[in-house]
C-alpha cells in the first residue's frame, strides 16, 4: 500500500520564522515530527511518502501514486488542513486524520475517513489491525496514555534535512501544573511519562549519523516534569554521548522552577542545551492565579530569568495579556518587564481559549466565546469576549509589540541579554549557512534596513565586549527582522 503523509502549511507566525530562514536558505523551522513517528508505526512492507507543505507543493503526481493519504496538523494549520483534505478527497483518497486538531476538533472535519486520536502508540494499532481486515471505524480514541517507552524512532530518512533549520525530539510528555489556559494536559495528562536515556541517544545517533549538525528541539511542554531522572540519568547519558562530537546544540521548554536548581541547570548546559522557552505569561500575581499559574505566582520573575541566563542560556518568554483581572496599566509593565530581563524573543499574545482547557469551559458557561482560537499566540484575535474593554485591549497589545521589536528597544534589549549570558561550553562548527546568513545580514539589516545604525553598533558592541557571543547576536538580530516584519504584516 502507498501512504502519502501530509503536513500542512504554517501561515506566516511568530514561530514560522519565516522571514529569518530565508537568511539562511532553509525552508523550514521544525520537520513534521508527529507524523514522522507514525511513519515508524506502520507496517513495514507499506510504500511511505512524505509531502511536508512547508517545504515543497503536494503535487498531483502524489496524489496519483497514493492509495491513502495521513495528515497530522495543530490548530494554526487547520485552514491547510481543510484544503488539503479536499484535495485527496477529490482524489478519490481515503483521508486519515490525527494529532491535536483533530483530536480537539473531530466534529470540525466530516470529509476525513478515519480519525486516529490522541496518542498514535494506542489508537493507531487498532485501525491498522482493522484496516488488515477491512473493517476500518471512523473515530479511534482513548482516554489512557501511551508508554513513551514503546515508541519509535522517527523515520528521520523521509525528510531532506537540508530544508529545515532545526530538527525535533521528544523526551517526555505531561505536566505537573495545571494552567488553565493550557490545553497539554488535556492532551497528555498530569503524569510526566519519559523515554529512556537509551532510546533518546539512539534517536540522535540516528541523526548524527545522516550528517546533522544543527540544532535539536527537545519538543516537550516542561521538559524539567522529571528533575530526578534528568539529573540521574538523562542528562549524564546526554553529557558522555557529546564527547568527541561537534555541534548539536540542543534547546526546550521549561518552567520557571528551572531557576531553583543550580545543579539542574549545570548538567543542562554542559549536555549542550542553550536556549529555553519558559512561560512567563504576566508580572501581576492577581492574573497569575486566576490563570492557575501558581508556580509563577510570589516569584522575582526578573531575578529568575537573570539566573538562568547566567547559567547560560537564552531564555525565550511567553506572555499574556487579556485576563479578567488585567488592568490599563497592564501594557507598561509587560514592556518594563521585557525589557529589564533581556529577554529578546517575547511571544505576547491575546488570551485565547483552546479547547479542551479549563478556560473554554469556564468561559463557556459564562457566554464569553466567540468562535474557534486561530492557534496562533500573536495574531492579534482572540475567541473570548475579555472584561476590558476590547478597543483598550486591542490597542494595548499593538503598543506592548510596537515598543518591544521597534530597533532601538529591540536591540537594548539583545544587549541586556549578551550581559547576562554565560558562553556555550559546546563546539559548533563553521557552516555555510551561518556565513550566508551573517552576509545577507550587512545587506538586510546593516544597509537597506530601518535598523542599521542599532545593527553595526551591536555588532562593534559584541566584538569588543562579547567576541564568543557574535553568532548568536547575529542570529538574534535577524530573529528581530522577522518579528518586525510579523508585527507589520499583522498587527498594525
Amino acid at each position: 500500500m502507498n501512504i502519502l503523509l501530509i503536513y500542512p502549511e504554517f501561515p506566516d507566525t511568530f514561530w514560522s520564522f519565516k522571514y529569518a530562514l530565508a537568511f539562511v536558505g532553509k525552508r523550514a523551522a521544525h520537520p513534521p515530527l508527529g507524523l514522522l513517528t507514525v511513519a515508524a508505526m506502520l507496517p513495514p512492507e507499506w510504500s511511505l511518502r512524505l509531502v511536508d507543505t512547508n517545504v515543497r507543493g503536494l503535487k498531483q503526481r502524489d496524489l496519483d501514486w497514493a492509495d491513502c493519504a495521513f495528515i497530522s496538523a495543530m490548530g494554526v494549520q487547520r485552514e491547510s488542513a481543510q484544503r488539503i483534505i479536499a484535495r485527496c478527497k477529490g482524489a478519490g483518497l481515503r483521508v486519515v486524520a490525527g494529532g491535536p486538531l483533530f483530536t480537539g476538533e473531530p466534529e470540525a472535519f466530516d470529509p476525513v475517513d478515519h480519525m486516529v486520536l490522541n496518542e498514535a502508540e494506542l489508537t493507531l494499532p487498532g485501525f491498522l489491525q482493522d484496516m488488515l481486515q477491512g473493517s476500518p471505524r471512523r473515530v479511534y480514541a482513548s482516554a489512557q496514555f501511551a508508554d513513551m517507552q514503546q515508541t519509535p524512532t522517527p523515520r528521520w530518512d523521509l525528510l531532506d534535512l537540508r530544508r529545515y533549520a532545526s530538527m525535533s525530539i521528544q523526551f517526555s510528555r505531561g505536566c505537573p501544573f495545571n494552567c488553565d489556559f493550557c490545553n497539554v494536559t488535556a492532551l497528555f495528562g498530569h503524569r510526566v511519562r519519559t523515554k529512556t536515556s537509551r532510546q533518546i541517544l539512539a534517536e540522535l545517533d540516528s541523526l548524527y549519523a545522516l550528517g546533522w549538525r544543527d540544532e535539536v528541539f527537545f519538543v516537550d511542554d516542561n521538559f524539567i516534569g522529571n528533575k530526578t531522572f534528568l539529573k540521574s540519568d538523562l542528562l549524564p547519558a546526554l553529557i558522555a554521548w557529546r564527547r568527541h562530537k561537534r555541534g548539536m546544540t540542543f534547546y526546550t521548554e521549561a518552567s520557571i522552577n528551572l531557576a531553583e536548581d543550580e545543579t539542574l541547570m549545570a548538567l543542562m548546559a554542559e549536555a549542550g542545551f542553550t536556549r529555553v522557552f519558559i512561560g512567563i505569561e504576566t508580572p501581576d500575581d492577581t492574573c497569575l492565579a486566576e490563570c492557575r499559574k501558581f508556580q509563577n505566582k510570589g516569584r522575582d520573575l526578573l531575578a529568575d530569568v537573570r539566573r538562568i541566563q547566567h547559567a547560560g542560556f537564552e531564555v525565550q518568554g511567553g506572555f499574556i495579556v487579556g485576563f479578567d483581572h488585567d488592568k490599563p496599566s497592564i501594557f507598561q509593565r509587560q514592556i518594563d518587564f521585557i525589557q529589564q530581563s533581556g529577554i529578546v524573543t517575547a511571544m505576547v499574545g491575546l488570551l485565547q481559549a483552546p479547547p479542551g482547557t479549563r478556560l473554554y469551559e469556564r468561559l463557556r458557561k459564562e457566554g464569553r466565546l466567540r468562535g474557534q482560537s486561530s492557534g496562533d499566540n500573536v495574531d492579534g484575535t482572540t475567541n473570548i469576549l475579555p472584561r476590558m474593554d476590547f478597543d483598550i485591549l486591542r490597542q494595548g497589545y499593538r503598543d506592548i509589540l510596537q515598543h518591544i521589536y521597534s530597533p532601538k528597544h529591540f536591540y537594548e534589549r539583545l544587549r541586556t541579554h549578551l550581559r547576562n549570558v554565560r558562553a556555550t561550553r559546546v563546539r559548533v562548527p563553521v557552516r555555510f549557512s551561518g556565513i550566508q546568513a551573517l552576509v545577507l545580514s550587512f545587506w538586510r539589516l546593516g544597509i537597506v534596513g530601518r535598523e542599521r545604525f542599532h545593527y553595526w553598533r551591536l555588532l562593534l558592541w559584541t566584538l569588543f565586549r562579547r567576541p564568543r557571543l557574535l553568532p548568536q547576536s547575529v542570529t538574534l538580530a535577524i530573529y528581530g527582522y522577522h518579528f518586525r516584519k510579523m508585527f507589520d504584516r499583522h498587527v498594525t
